[in-house]
């Protein structure tokens, strides 16, 4: 009796604890809820402030500076006085071609006079002609020599000018690279280029150069917005606007990326030349859409999985419509915005399959009776169920006349069809949406929801645990293939 009675007790604690263990096993369902705000799907990437136009200033004279008029940061205008050389070489060389030119002035003009007067004695009979071509040949000599000494003299002006050194262009001075007694090279007498005395730009206008991943430039473009933050002003952005994208690839550990250039107005003056920042550039928003979280989405293909996951039951889902991506009996109860029945005006153009062509069923026979006669491989077969699927149901489509009202917030871009499990009753239901714009949190939802329902949330580790579960059981209802009841285990 005590036996029979201890017995009975431990099958009751075991019991006991077998449904506790289920108790705290079993997986709360997650929900969330719909929201209604904006959207904005932009690329970031970080880059340094630079001038758009940036100088070095050299000299043509050599020589030893002698004074300097401008430090960093001087704010300076065409023509201003930067820095004056040595002049006393030069200075030397512009007097003596001064002189030179003086007696060559001086040569050519009595040369003339004498050459006049011999043309006079020839016709008079005094000299004979080999004596005026000799004066003649003494003028064009003469001349020569003033050409000459004109050409030496220029060159003089301008070696004098030279060493005086102005700036090229209004901008500000960023490096001074000498000081008062530093002997420098001529730029233009010196194989190396010569010595770099100053570095200026013009700041009004600043550039941002930044790298960015090639996974994210197909959806760049020059004239895109921008907004741009330096870390010396966090509260405050800079607008900017993308002025091109350079087409060499840069690889940086084994990362291809593409510079960006994106401009500023810097008329404030606050960004300076070599700033770290943080660029992001707007490619697309939605404002005042219909929001849902990203977890709640789910793919076409995952419909299986995820129902299984929530517990629901296959065989009262029609995974076929899911697989086509059209809506099917389910969706037109429910598909329309707020449960409501779609009307056949309402109901998208590519519901039905065109004029002539023939059903999925039709289709998939045709295609099993092929492979039976050895006409197709199993392999080719499977190619082309995919890529049916694919044209059917995988792609973006334009949302149709009708689909959206004007001035519901969303723009006319392009939209694709998902799925979600709406709870009706405290039951999940699954639902065709059309969703557009998404980011890392939220997905725009286009139609078939209203703000006040709740959904399901499935996590990624759920449905991934689910995928052979969903596989497993759809070869066991086809007789071992996924393509339907004709095709028997490879």
């Amino acid at each position: 009796m005590i036996t029979k009675t201890l017995r009975l007790a431990l099958l009751a604690g075991v019991v006991a604890a077998c449904n506790t263990s289920e108790a705290v096993e079993a997986p709360s369902l997650e929900t969330a809820t719909l929201d209604r705000g904006d959207l904005r799907i932009t690329v970031e990437a970080t880059g340094t402030v630079e001038p758009i136009r940036e100088v070095e200033v050299k000299s043509k004279a050599s020589g030893e500076i002698q004074r300097l008029h401008v430090d960093v940061g001087d704010q300076v205008e065409p023509g201003t006085l930067l820095a004056e050389v040595d002049p006393r070489d030069v200075r030397n060389g512009y007097e003596q071609a001064q002189a030179d030119l003086q007696v060559a002035e001086a040569r050519a003009e009595i040369s003339e006079q004498q050459l006049q007067r011999q043309r006079e004695l020839l016709a008079a009979g005094v000299i004979t002609q080999q004596e005026l071509e000799s004066a003649a040949l003494d003028a064009a000599n003469a001349q020569a020599n003033l050409v000459k000494a004109r050409t030496n003299f220029e060159l003089a002006e301008l070696r004098l000018a030279d060493v005086t050194i102005r700036a090229p262009l209004a901008g500000t001075i960023l490096q001074r690279n000498v000081e008062e007694g530093t002997v420098i090279q001529s730029a233009s007498q010196n194989v190396s280029g010569g010595s770099v005395l100053f570095v200026m730009a013009e700041l009004a206008a600043m550039q941002v150069r930044t790298l960015v991943d090639e996974t994210d430039m197909g959806q760049l473009a020059a004239g895109m917005s921008s907004s741009v933050t330096v870390e010396a002003y966090p509260e405050r952005t800079f607008r900017g606007v993308v002025e091109k994208i350079e087409p060499q690839a840069v690889v940086q550990q084994n990362v291809t990326m593409f510079p960006v250039i994106v401009t500023l107005d810097n008329r404030s003056g606050l960004l300076r030349p070599g700033m770290n920042a943080e660029v992001e550039v707007l490619v697309d928003e939605a404002t005042d859409v219909l929001l849902v979280p990203n977890g709640a989405i789910v793919n076409l293909q995952d419909v299986g999985p995820a129902a299984l996951a929530l517990g629901l039951d296959l065989d009262e889902i029609d995974l076929m419509q899911f697989r086509r991506g059209r809506p099917g009996a389910a969706e037109g109860a429910q598909g329309a915005p707020g449960g409501q029945q779609a009307s056949p005006e309402q109901a998208p153009a590519e519901a039905a399959p065109p004029s002539g062509a023939p059903s999925p069923t039709a289709a998939m026979d045709s295609l099993r009776a092929r492979v039976a006669r050895g006409e197709l491989s199993q392999d080719s077969m499977r190619a082309l169920v995919r890529a049916r699927m694919q044209e059917q149901g995988g792609g973006f489509v334009r949302p149709q006349s009708g689909a959206l009202q004007p001035g519901a917030g969303v723009p006319p871009r392009d939209v694709r069809r998902a799925a979600v499990f709406v709870l009706i009753d405290g039951v999940p239901e699954v639902r065709m949406i059309q969703i557009g714009l998404n980011d890392w949190d939220n997905t725009q939802v286009v139609s078939g929801l209203e703000g006040d329902e709740v959904l399901a949330v499935i996590g990624a580790a759920q449905l991934q645990a689910r995928q052979q579960e969903f596989l497993d059981r759809i070869r066991s209802r086809t007789g071992g293939s996924p393509f339907g009841s004709g095709m028997g285990r490879r």
